[in-house]
């Protein structure tokens, strides 16, 4: 991964949140802003980083003890990364789905 910044916030704004059309109370919890590898073409270049935004107070409100703050701090990373990388929501849902839950799917 090259020239992207991972930034953490306190809280997504009201503004974003409008934007994404998120309403109480649901909240985000991390968001990937920049052009996916995917989407790159070969004149790419000279561009400001792509940013991961971590939300801490979300994670934080929603965890039952520190051990749960890691483990989804984590699953939030790995989540944007897999936006950095140029696959979809769906496909980072499908991938959650069968490792990192256990509901492994034939």
């Amino acid at each position: 991964m090259q020239n992207i910044a991972i930034v953490v916030e306190d809280e997504p704004s009201p503004a974003l949140l409008e934007e994404m059309e998120i309403e109480p109370p649901d909240t985000l919890l991390g968001l990937y802003q920049g052009t996916p590898l995917t989407e790159r073409t070969w004149g790419y270049g000279n561009a400001l980083p792509d940013r991961i935004l971590i939300f801490q107070r979300p994670h934080e409100r929603d965890a039952e003890d520190e051990d749960d703050l890691v483990v989804a701090i984590g699953e939030t990373l790995i989540h944007e990364i897999g936006h950095y990388f140029g696959m979809s929501e769906e496909q980072i849902e499908e991938i959650e789905e069968r490792y990192w839950r256990g509901d492994e799917q034939d």
